[in-house]
């Protein structure tokens, strides 16, 4: 009881070091900036722009009389006069409405390329001005010239229309280099209005005052007679950087608290840019455009005048909800597995946690007003994509745990070597074959002779090879063996290798209480049926397994690497699947239960990992695996790539298959497995699925890629809280795969790296089946190549083409963006730099392609003879 109630105590303890860790990192994240020049005066004039949320002038919808005078209400505290931009559409009824406010009004016509709306605007501003005494100056046209809609002239035959017609001055508003580049323009306004945003020139936050002041004093020394006034001045807390300028709401704050204070000692006439957010300039150009308010686009003022000021106000309420969102799970996991050390409940503890941070600011982020309804559908698939990102890496963490922290463990096997205390029942072993190099077979066949069992029998299935010279040599063979090795030569024979399984089931000595399998290529050691055989005394094991391994693969690169990533596999996942009862059989070294087969309905003919749907069925009916590391038997790798992408091509499209078959048993509502059971199978999957996710992202990416470049209008550039996080998914996975290895796979560090590279080579491969087969019902069983001679070059390189082909397509995506839209624009070298860490699976196909491609010294070739086709039935 004491020993409980430490362990209680313990994950109390845990839990409340991960809450109140969780709680300090958001703090210590999300300190107040204090700035040194605080503001406590009145704004001379905001910029006046009253569109809400779902309102769009370029769609034809705009703010009501209601809404107008909402704005006004909102602001009128806070600012002597108001700006605005257009007199039509309802927006002539801002002067009025602010009169009643006491705001004084700088009121403005909206010109353009066309003559008839720029006429309606000049006739509607010259009435305002007149009906209304609070407008004290008009504004003839924004940034015409900049846009290049009119020419000087035209624009300055605007404003002196404008000006016979009313009492107050007159202006255009411009950026300082059209007033210089025009002086002719400056002669025709009452007052020079220019905008200085030094946002746009790419000015440092710490540089911005002394820009604004040269720019002003540049205009004034131009132009010493006229009065100027600052018609737009302002920094965005939101959007693209741009050299040294950095949008954020901090620095927001800072350049509008300074520049008031600079402008009340300079004395100057002003209007910020702008009263509020608006998102429906986000598709003129980006979040940048959205978010130059004072107040953001519910009307809430987004930062104090005095004190200090958060980049994230509302960074409280998010940290509440993550740590919530998370609580729950976190409290399951620390509670239940006291079979782990302390570490352990603190590291995935923690991982829960920046799971939900990740989540809910992500989430957080992609509710921005303002998405066009391409960055919507683009940023929900990426919040979907980043779920499965972070689902995985909640996966690979969970293994990781409790490899490394895991204190006790319920299911370890060990071999039974010694006496069989009399318990030595019949073994029918299975060697189904096709078309396969007769040495290979010959040499597996007398390794299985060699054993120390007594009691056993062997059958060798030869199913659909079409050259007598190639399986002759084998039915004479298992003559020379005796009796107790049989050989069938089956023509035309249906269902592959679960075909030549069955047959081989049908002929089965009667006796037979166990069915063995092993691969053709195999050479078993003499106690495997000893070790492990003993196991089937309990009635609840339907079947045994052994792990895959592997010989002559020491001397080969290519062959070296590939091994090492197999291993991952046997030595670490298969090890915590055996402790819930839940690994995946393979189709050689592994003992079933012969009646047991039988009953549960044969081998699965319509499935091409008949072997892992066997074990599936098994498990359904209630039965038991044993499972143990130690090694009874070695095969032979794929000689290529080409065979290695093949063998990890019908892995996955086996799989999607059996999940097609039985997906309602991993429902919760299924009642076959057991909880952990269908995590293992669904977690053990999942990664698979999820380069099926990269693949379309890829692709995904390089058309998004196309539209940043050709149409801007509709594609923006992904904020950056969704690409860190996929970025860091990736070397997460780097990271825990290498601690992975250093924990249970005894090899040098090179092998380690060089096995997460084949692992990675093969993304694409897993990827295009897991989407064949889920839209596609089935396909021929394919061989995976042994013995078979090394390939050209060309050949290794045409074995990685399609991967080839993405990557390339990838990097001239990643060049175009950055060429083209970089500059300073640090979102487009963000975008780029994903783009090419999404080719890196793409870049270790063709490098293991490659390296398989190049001549080495190969350790089978001494006794190994010339195969005269792609051969071999290996899992």
């Amino acid at each position: 009881m004491r020993k409980i109630l430490r362990m209680r105590g313990t994950a109390w303890g845990v839990l409340l070091l991960l809450v109140l860790g969780n709680i300090g990192a958001w703090a210590f994240s999300n300190r107040p900036a204090t700035l040194e020049r605080p503001w406590s005066g009145t704004i001379a004039g905001v910029a006046f722009n009253p569109y809400g949320p779902n309102q769009d002038p370029t769609e034809g919808r705009h703010p009501s009389r209601a809404d107008i005078a909402r704005d006004l209400d909102v602001v009128a505290p806070y600012v002597l006069s108001v700006r605005s931009y257009s007199a039509l559409n309802g927006l002539e009824a801002i002067p009025e409405l602010a009169a009643d406010r006491g705001l004084l009004v700088t009121a403005g016509a909206w010109l353009a390329q066309d003559p008839a709306a720029n006429e309606q605007e000049i006739v509607s501003l010259v009435r305002i001005a007149r009906a209304n005494s609070n407008v004290k100056r008009v504004m003839v046209g924004n940034e015409v010239m900049y846009r290049g809609d009119l020419e000087a002239s035209q624009l300055a035959e605007y404003v002196q229309r404008v000006k016979r017609q009313v009492n107050v001055p007159v202006s255009t508003a411009e950026p300082p280099y059209v007033w210089l580049e025009h002086p002719e323009l400056a002669e025709a306004v009452d007052f020079i209005t220019i905008h200085l945003l030094p946002y746009w020139e790419k000015v440092p936050i710490e540089q911005a005052m002394n820009q604004v002041l040269n720019e002003y004093n540049r205009i004034k020394a131009a132009y010493p007679g006229k009065h100027i006034l600052i018609g737009e001045v302002g920094w965005p807390s939101d959007g693209a950087y741009r050299g040294g300028a950095e949008a954020s709401l901090v620095n927001q704050a800072t350049f509008i608290r300074n520049f008031l204070n600079l402008a009340g000692e300079q004395r100057w006439d002003f209007y910020i840019m702008e009263a509020f957010d608006q998102p429906w300039k986000r598709v003129l150009g980006g979040p940048v455009e959205a978010n130059w308010g004072i107040w953001d686009a519910g009307r809430n003022l987004k930062f104090p005048m005095q004190g200090g000021v958060l980049e994230v106000p509302s960074w409280r309420v998010l940290c509440a909800v993550a740590t919530a969102f998370a609580f729950l799970p976190m409290f399951w996991f620390v509670l239940r597995r006291n079979d782990l050390r302390p570490g352990g409940q603190l590291f995935y503890g923690a991982l829960i946690l920046t799971v939900s941070n990740v989540l809910v600011w992500t989430w957080a982020e992609a509710m921005t007003a303002g998405m066009g309804t391409m960055s919507t559908v683009a940023f929900g698939i990426l919040i979907t994509a980043q779920v499965i990102l972070l689902a995985v890496m909640l996966i690979d963490g969970l293994e990781l745990t409790e490899v490394v922290w895991t204190a006790r463990y319920k299911r370890r096997f060990q071999p039974l070597r010694g006496d069989l205390s009399g318990y030595t029942p019949k073994v029918s072993i299975h060697v189904p074959c096709y078309n396969e190099p007769a040495h290979m077979v010959i040499e597996t066949l007398n390794r299985l002779a060699a054993m120390g069992y007594p009691n056993f029998e062997v059958l060798v299935i030869d199913n659909n090879t079409k050259d007598e010279a190639v399986w002759k040599p084998l039915e004479e063979h298992c003559a020379k063996l005796g009796p107790n090795f049989r050989f069938f030569h089956l023509p035309k024979w249906p269902g592959y290798k679960a075909g030549a399984l069955n047959f081989a089931l049908a002929v089965t000595a009667p006796d037979a209480e166990v069915v063995a399998v092993i691969d053709s290529d195999y050479q078993v050691t003499p106690d495997w049926l000893c070790a492990t055989i003993p196991y089937f005394k309990n009635p609840k094991v339907a079947f045994v397994q052994s792990p895959q391994d592997y010989r002559e693969w020491e001397h080969d690169p290519f062959h070296r690497m590939i091994n090492w990533e197999y291993q991952g596999f046997f030595k670490i996942g298969m090890v915590q699947r055996n402790e819930r009862n839940a690994i995946i059989q393979h189709g050689t070294m592994t003992l079933i239960r012969t009646q047991v087969l039988k009953d549960v309905g044969w081998w699965a003919e319509w499935c091409i990992c008949e072997d892992a749907e066997l074990g599936l069925r098994l498990f359904e009916e209630g039965y038991e695996s044993v499972y143990m590391p130690d090694s009874f038997g070695q095969g032979l790798v794929p000689d290529s790539f080409a065979g290695y992408k093949t063998q990890r091509f019908r892995w996955a499209y086996g799989a999607v298959q059996i999940i097609k078959r039985h997906w309602r048993e991993f429902l919760p509502s299924g009642k076959r497995l057991t909880g952990m059971q269908k995590y293992h199978f669904v977690t053990g999957w999942l990664p698979w699925f999820a380069d099926a996710a990269h693949m379309a992202f890829v692709i995904g990416g390089i058309i998004w890629s196309i539209g940043l470049l050709t149409l801007p209008r509709w594609f923006e550039f992904p904020p950056t809280v969704f690409l860190f996080p996929t970025l860091s998914v990736f070397f997460f996975k780097v990271l825990v795969g290498l601690w992975l290895y250093e924990a249970r796979v005894e090899c040098r560090f090179i092998d380690k790296v060089s096995a997460a590279i084949a692992g990675m080579a093969l993304t694409h491969t897993v990827g295009r089946a897991v989407w064949q087969g889920l839209f596609t019902k089935g396909r021929p069983f394919v061989r995976t190549p042994k013995c078979e001679d090394q390939p050209a070059l060309i050949q290794g390189l045409l074995n990685a083409r399609e991967e080839a082909a993405l990557m390339v397509g990838l990097w001239i995506a990643a060049w175009a963006v950055a060429w083209f839209e970089g500059g300073n624009n640090r979102d487009a070298y963000i975008w780029s730099l994903m783009l090419v860490v999404q080719s890196f699976p793409y870049i270790a196909a063709l490098f293991v392609s490659t390296l398989n491609a190049l001549p080495h010294g190969k350790a089978s070739t001494a006794d190994a003879a010339p195969a005269p086709a792609p051969a071999g039935t290996a899992d």
